[in-house]
């Protein structure tokens, strides 16, 4: 890549704020035209996220608040990879513990992604599942929210809305309701 033009040289980074969930660091980078400078970089931890969808076409999601934006949405289950931990066992573990239903079956990998590469790394990995069963309360209590199986049809509404909350409820959303269209020869469906 560093071949490419307009790509940005790096000479080293160094962390100036440093903890499980967040790490600060100036990036000593050169730009393509030339100039030099340090350049804020945050690293968050890796995610991995369970998009689980029924027969009835629907997905399950947590409605809940973010006080960061200030924002009421839906999101789907997922949270940080432990050190370990392959991200599709944390996926299947965080949509237990957040809603109360396990996934069932072998995973499928759907995508993965950055959502913020300007200035973010976030490595983000999102798994399939067809099935789940419902094994009770969900057991995270931090968090909290209704727990819904949401038909696959309001997606664009919602993004419209902006119900959707962030990117690791949209990316993974959009992304499977336009692949369907591509995996059933171009039929929306």
């Amino acid at each position: 890549m560093a071949d490419e033009h307009g790509s940005w040289q790096r000479f080293g980074e160094r962390l100036v704020y440093d903890n499980r969930w967040v790490k600060l660091g100036l990036a000593d980078v050169q730009a393509p035209n030339g100039e030099r400078w340090e350049y804020h970089v945050v690293h968050l931890a890796r995610i991995a996220i369970a998009l689980i969808v029924n027969e009835r076409d629907e997905v399950l999601m947590l409605w809940r608040y973010r006080f960061p934006t200030d924002q009421w949405g839906y999101e789907l289950l997922g949270g940080l990879v432990e050190d370990g931990e392959e991200p599709a066992v944390t996926a299947a573990r965080e949509a237990a513990e957040e809603s109360g239903w396990r996934p069932v079956g072998e995973p499928e990998h759907l995508i993965s992604f950055e959502p913020l590469p300007g200035q973010v790394t976030a490595p983000t990995e999102v798994y399939l599942w067809r099935r789940a069963e419902h094994v009770g309360e969900p057991t995270d209590t931090e968090e909290v929210g209704r727990v819904e199986w949401v038909p696959l049809a309001r997606v664009p509404e919602l993004a419209a809305r902006q119900q959707l909350l962030g990117a690791g409820a949209l990316v993974p959303l959009l992304y499977y309701v336009a692949s369907r269209g591509q995996d059933q020869g171009g039929q929306s469906g």
